[in-house]
């Protein structure tokens, strides 16, 4: 596995009293790079597969996610030891879960101590942890591998949430904020951790949308610290977390199905996924402001900064369509989707760091990062996360 750091900068924005503030930041990805022209090649290759349509398809497909490169769990010495992988039909949850449990908390591990030490504080002023993946199963869960691992106290405060998707790293901060602030001067590690060992498969003509994933997912991990009234001198708040809302659409649990099966998991992504969300953003994302602030004026959402975990670039371009926001409003979360593909639950701390790379670059010039903006992400259910946050860092 390896690790990158994160941007930090210092802060002349004030805190709120009791308002839980995002801390620091921090990622981890495992070793094998993908670069996305390799892929079909590389894919068919291991999969002993030749089909020719599957592969002008996913040719196609790999060109239309803007994706260009990806970290990968994935390598030749796992299809070595585990060859069966990478056969159709052979039951293998049993070696997939090896790999994965063991590679998400390596993983998880990584990304928390990259963030501890952009936090600054010891390891020993953690609280809470609040763990968050949909690519491993065991019991006792991940939560506690991970807390062991980095050595956390034995009363360390521990949440799970597990098989929320895309959209759990936006809940699992929804939960972190709820914890920082009914519980005064505690400190929560926010960890995700995403594999997609879990549903890897070889290409077939039965499960075409399979390819789609193949063309999108990569793995990696992220981890925050949250908590309110930062230490003024010791601790940099980097964004505050204000009102946070989750909504559930009725009747759409079918359009992003997975399930856990002999093989892994296996999922289903409908075509509609990316016009429900197109139909549904404004309404929700009027929801939170209206909470927040009573209204927008002019109902400009140019207004404010959006941190859009990016789902694909479908959804991406519908979101700007209908909110007709400017094309550099969602650079952040395209250079995510473009440097690491969708990894899941972990997008949105890669999106939150390039929006701060954004802010420095454009500090002075008349485009800086907006003082108030929305945190989105979109998952199973099909469910809406959301936080209005407030950036500190200008």
């Amino acid at each position: 596995m390896g690790e990158k750091g994160t941007v930090q900068k210092s802060v002349t924005r004030q805190a709120n009293p009791g308002k839980a503030t995002i801390l620091a930041l921090g990622k981890a990805f495992p070793h094998q790079l993908v670069m996305q022209e390799y892929l079909v090649d590389g894919y068919f290759r291991d999969t002993n597969c030749d089909n020719p349509e599957l592969k002008q398809k996913l040719t196609r497909l790999c060109k239309t996610t803007t994706v260009k490169t990806r970290y990968v769990v994935m390598c030749e010495e796992i299809l070595k030891k585990f060859p069966e992988l990478a056969v159709e039909g052979l039951p293998t949850v049993k070696q997939r879960l090896e790999i994965c449990n063991e590679a998400v908390t390596q993983m998880a591990i990584e990304a928390s101590h990259v963030c501890i030490r952009n936090w600054g504080r010891p390891l020993s002023d953690i609280t809470h942890l609040v763990y968050v993946s949909s690519s491993e199963a065991r019991l006792p869960g991940g939560d506690l591998y991970l807390a062991s691992g980095l050595g956390l106290n034995s009363q360390t405060q521990r949440t799970m949430l597990y098989f929320m998707g895309c959209s759990g790293g936006v809940s699992g901060l929804r939960v972190a904020k709820d914890i920082a602030e009914n519980n005064p001067g505690s400190r929560v590690l926010l960890a995700t951790s995403e594999t997609t060992i879990i549903g890897y498969k070889p290409p077939s003509a039965d499960r075409p949308y399979d390819l789609v994933g193949v063309a999108l997912f990569g793995d990696g991990a992220g981890a925050m610290i949250i908590g309110s009234d930062p230490i003024v001198g010791i601790e940099r708040p980097l964004f505050e977390l204000h009102i946070a809302a989750q909504k559930f659409l009725p009747e759409t649990h079918k359009i992003i199905d997975g399930r856990l099966t002999e093989e892994g998991i296996s999922f289903k992504l409908a075509r509609e996924l990316p016009q429900i969300i197109e139909d549904n953003v404004e309404g929700f994302c009027d929801m939170l402001i209206a909470d927040a602030f009573g209204f927008i004026e002019d109902k400009d959402y140019n207004k404010l900064f959006w941190a859009v975990h990016p789902g694909g670039p479908a959804i991406l371009n519908r979101i700007e369509k209908k909110l007709d926001l400017t094309p550099e409003k969602l650079n952040a979360s395209r250079r995510a989707l473009m440097d690491y593909g969708n990894a899941s639950s972990n997008t949105i701390v890669y999106v939150l760091e390039y929006m701060m790379e954004e802010g420095l670059k454009t500090e002075g010039d008349g485009r800086e990062l907006a003082e108030w903006g929305l945190i989105l992400a979109f998952g199973p259910g099909i469910t809406f996360e959301g936080i209005i946050a407030r950036n500190l860092t200008a």
